[in-house]
């Protein structure tokens, strides 16, 4: 455990200085404040099967348990909360495949404001019908990121709707970074820590948490190979879009935001892409050996840790694992 640290007050936990991002531990601990007594402290649980099969002790952040069932809440709310009065007076708009979009449209109702949201024709019906149950004026446009950006940018110029970008937005990457700063708070040491990467906003807020107050554990991001715009982007050193995502991880197809991008280059050690067969073994496991549904981005991780490679990774006991979200359609479960 970290020595001489209340766990369970942010503030009280000493940071490693680093270079100015578009957010800081500061931003991070700050969101955690404003998300308190609105989101949920989600639980970490553990498995001694997984461990065994793991060959390492894991700590599974559990964020399908959150409000709307993802980690995007966090994110959504901190954003949301902090527009003044005049910003937020026309509502919030945004771009999302579901679960951004869920949390935004929650954030929306619960400050009374309008939300406008753009998602791809083919996001999850289950994804679809919670945004509209939080009272969002839903667009559905085809599936490709011109017809996302496009399409919200006729309704920001139409409406007068603040853009809450889904990963880009400085508020929202703190938001993200509290689930790794609760971790840590409950936790204390870990020699790793490890998140699925879509656009970036979790993993770049993760990035931020651990590199500020544990400097020394190994950051891992998890992408699948059918969506590996980061993996290829880290490996060349330069930002490179998505290209034609063909995956089962809905919540993984955009590319990576320029914000985004500067933090995780900076601090990433590595990543792992998996395939869609071993994120539905990994969603299978996860069901039988702890009970809980979890949808395909948020298995990415555990899949990356169960394979072959990972395990000769050497020096790595303690794993700290997002579980990012559980918003699938039951009726469709791969398994």
């Amino acid at each position: 455990m970290l020595p001489h640290i209340n766990l369970f007050y942010p503030s009280c936990i000493p940071s490693t200085p680093m270079k100015k991002y578009a957010a800081s531990i500061d931003d991070v601990r700050a969101a955690a404040e404003r998300i308190k007594g609105i989101g949920h402290r989600t639980p970490v649980l553990t498995s001694k099967t997984l461990n065994q099969l793991a060959g390492r002790e894991l700590f599974f952040k559990c964020e399908n348990f959150q409000k709307i069932g993802a980690f995007k809440f966090r994110g959504g709310w901190n954003a949301v909360s902090m527009l003044s009065e005049e910003e937020a007076k026309k509502g919030v708009c945004t771009h999302s495949s579901g679960n951004h979009a869920q949390a935004v449209a929650y954030s929306a109702q619960k400050r009374g404001i309008p939300a406008y949201i753009v998602m791809p024709n083919n996001s999850p019906d289950v994804k679809i019908n919670a945004v509209k149950g939080y009272d969002a004026n839903v667009t559905l446009c085809k599936p490709t990121l011109d017809a996302r950006r496009t399409t919200l940018e006729k309704i920001a110029s139409e409406t007068g709707a603040a853009v809450i970008h889904p990963f880009n937005n400085p508020n929202v990457i703190a938001g993200q970074g509290t689930a790794a700063l609760e971790m840590i708070e409950d936790i204390g040491e870990l020699d790793a820590m490890i998140a699925p990467i879509g656009g970036g906003g979790l993993m770049s807020g993760t990035c931020i948490t651990t590199r500020s107050l544990l400097p020394n554990a190994k950051l891992f991001g998890a992408e699948p190979k059918g969506a590996d715009d980061a993996y290829r982007s880290l490996k060349e050193g330069v930002l490179l879009p998505q290209e034609n995502p063909d995956t089962i991880c809905d919540g993984l197809l955009t590319s990576l935001g320029e914000n985004t991008w500067e933090i995780l280059k900076d601090h990433l050690d590595s990543i792992y892409t998996v395939s869609d067969d071993e994120v539905i073994k990994a969603m299978k496991l996860i069901w039988e050996r702890m009970k809980i549904i979890i949808e395909p981005s948020c298995a990415t991780p555990f899949a990356v840790v169960m394979s072959p490679e990972f395990k000769q990774l050497e020096g790595i006991e303690k794993i700290g694992i997002i579980l990012t979200g559980g918003n699938i359609d039951l009726s469709k479960l791969p398994f």
